[in-house]
């Protein structure tokens, strides 16, 4: 089966009722639990982002405190993990603010670790490749919010 385009989609999706929309939206909930949790966002934590945005860095500090810290193949993985879930939630918010938010949490997290991710070098290369990610993202902001976070990315990288 051929996929439709996004310019498809949208083209069909003007044609049906509000209810057969809403049954196709609870259709793409029941498959991916991803397609859930976007639903999720939308719906409930859209209209406040400031909340979202603790909410998520709440779990990341939680999953930081979860990971197994017998050797560093456990650490990275567990890194790795919460990394994709962090820029998961940030696809699901398309905000830069919200991106610099979150991946500058992540790296403070990862900074405070022990043991020190230092040691590691694929640690040491996915905390420096969020730095520049979030440096990118920050220059696309507002000036009065890239002082603010230059200042926040500047501790950061203050070793």
């Amino acid at each position: 089966m051929k996929t439709a385009t996004i310019k498809q989609l949208k083209d069909e999706l003007q044609h049906k009722s509000p209810t057969e929309l809403k049954e196709l939206c609870l259709s793409l909930g029941r498959f991916k639990k991803e397609n859930k949790e976007l639903l999720t966002y939308l719906l409930f934590e859209a209209h406040d982002e400031e909340a979202f945005i603790e909410k998520v860095q709440s779990q990341i500090t939680e999953s930081f405190l979860e990971i197994n810290t017998k050797n560093y193949y456990y650490i990275r993985k567990s890194v790795r993990k919460i990394l994709s879930q962090t820029k998961k939630f940030i696809r699901y918010s398309k905000k830069k603010d919200t991106q610099v938010q979150l991946l500058l949490h992540f790296c403070n997290e990862l900074k405070e670790m022990e043991p020190d991710y230092k040691k590691s070098n694929r640690l040491r290369n996915v905390f420096l490749t969020q730095l520049n990610l979030i440096e990118k993202t920050i220059a696309t902001l507002h000036p009065d919010l890239q002082y603010d976070y230059f200042i926040e990315l500047e501790n950061l990288n203050a070793e």
